[in-house]
């Protein structure tokens, strides 16, 4: 009798951060035998889902003993982990001012319109095979004093879709299917796009605030499991000015030309995208957002970004609020970070930001004259102690404006984040603003992240530090 697959995860989407937990029994084998070992032979593609019949996308072989009950329960969660990572660079056929990644390449952020992902999805497939003591294999091979996998025994799990997330204390468990014993967390089909409730990839405030010079994306999923998505083929964008009033739209179609692709299929590059939505994307990539700004008609106001299918709308809108020059001067410091789903969260901060250096270096003692010449001569610029080389590294601390409370999750996703950036404003240089455009790595120097409530607090200001982990290598002496 084969082997019987007691438990796998209930949803076919997984953040790759999770437990991921099979289970597998055979009863009558594990009763009857010795030496008996469970094995998991786990297949990763990045291209199609795998076929576990083969030894194409196979990343591993793992066993385990059965438990007191004769089943062999596997967390597959450190390992698939390693498989998934952040987007950092779009996809080739993306452009950046209209200029395709092929000739220059640019960060994610800086996106005209789409780009499939290129890392931050995975599809994830297993076998689960049984060996013991005397088996017989699949070459007909048998020796009673030899271990080996039986054949005939094999039970292969669902494809998951994999994708570079994690989960919070705080995310609710759900029980269901297999006689009860799958589970899952049901926040998943939050992000499943086939009705105006659901979300992009963020816990971000759905009314956020930028300046005319910010890049920034916003994600979303298509899981080649979710038909209803399919259907999912443009953004629309509806520009309106400082008193609300309407001034234009646009739609963005999800197209192959635009980034995307025409006709959806099974391959992990397709199941996630980007959307280049912020001021700073629009005026590399839209000729009404671009008649906006040139008229000072946009300016102060906001646009929505909706996404749709050919009549209805599939996730909440996005609002943009477009900040006014600040009159005080203070210097705009934009963070993007990587946040809960894998994808990227920003925010500008436009307060007050003070800039510190602090140095470290190595010292020795030079020698106050000329001891190798003819004569001994007595330089003022030489003698004492000097430094051999000076590297410095530079901190900044900044500041929000006055924000609501339903931005403290997105705080607190900054504080834990593994990657995050400083990402400069907008260039008009059209040849070289693709290489002058930095993303420059920091880590957040804040140890403690204490939220704010309006009842606390009454205003709700944020402070941050944050240090850039490049030093500054100065010339040596």
């Amino acid at each position: 009798m084969p082997n019987i697959l007691e438990q796998q995860p209930k949803y076919d989407l997984l953040p790759a951060g999770q437990d991921i937990i099979f289970a597998v029994s055979n009863m009558t084998i594990v009763a009857q035998q010795l030496r008996v070992k469970f094995v998991a032979e786990v297949h990763i593609s990045s291209g199609t889902p795998p076929n576990v019949n083969t030894s194409t996308n196979l990343i591993g072989t793992f066993k385990t003993t059965p438990n007191n009950k004769g089943v062999g329960i596997f967390n597959f969660s450190n390992i698939v982990e390693n498989y998934v990572k952040a987007d950092n660079m779009s996809l080739k056929q993306a452009e950046y001012k209209g200029a395709s990644a092929e000739v220059i390449p640019f960060p994610i952020h800086l996106v005209d319109k789409y780009s499939r992902n290129t890392n931050n999805v995975r599809y994830l497939a297993i076998q689960f095979k049984i060996e013991y003591i005397g088996a017989t294999d699949c070459s007909n091979e048998q020796n009673d004093n030899v271990v080996r996998e039986a054949c005939g025994e094999e039970v292969n799990t669902d494809t998951f879709t994999l994708f570079n997330g994690y989960l919070k204390e705080t995310d609710l468990l759900e029980y269901g299917g297999n006689a009860n014993q799958n589970f899952g967390w049901n926040w998943i089909t939050n992000f499943f796009l086939d009705n105006n409730t659901k979300k992009f990839l963020t816990n971000a405030p759905t009314t956020q605030s930028a300046n005319l010079e910010d890049y920034g994306t916003l994600a979303f999923i298509y899981p080649e499991t979710l038909s209803p998505v399919t259907s999912i083929d443009r953004v629309d964008i509806y520009y309106y000015d400082s008193n609300g009033g309407y001034l234009n739209d646009e739609s963005i179609m999800r197209t192959w030309d635009n980034g995307a692709f025409n006709t959806f299929n099974s391959q992990t590059s397709y199941q996630l995208l980007y959307f280049g939505c912020f001021p700073a994307n629009l005026q590399n990539s839209s000729a009404a957002f671009q008649a906006l700004v040139a008229a000072g008609t946009i300016q102060g106001g906001h646009y929505i970004v909706r996404i749709k299918d050919a009549a209805s709308q599939k996730a909440q809108d996005y609002r943009i609020n477009l900040n006014c020059p600040d009159v005080k001067g203070f210097e705009p410091i934009r963070l993007c970070w990587l946040n809960q789903f894998g994808v990227w969260d920003y925010f500008t901060f436009n307060k007050k930001s003070t800039r510190s250096i602090s140095t470290k270096g190595s010292t020795y003692n030079q020698l106050a004259g000329t001891w190798n010449g003819s004569t001994y001569r007595v330089d003022s610029y030489k003698g004492g102690k000097k430094s051999f080389r000076v590297n410095a590294t530079e901190k900044i601390k900044i500041n929000t404006d006055f924000v609501n409370e339903d931005h403290n999750t997105m705080f607190e996703e900054l504080m834990n984040s593994p990657e995050v950036y400083i990402l400069d404003g907008f260039q008009t240089d059209a040849a070289n603003s693709a290489l002058n455009q930095y993303v420059t790595p920091v880590r957040i120097e804040s140890k403690n992240f204490t939220t704010k409530t309006v009842a606390n607090d009454k205003l709700i200001q944020y402070t941050f530090e944050v240090e850039k982990t490049k030093t500054l290598r100065t010339q040596s002496v």
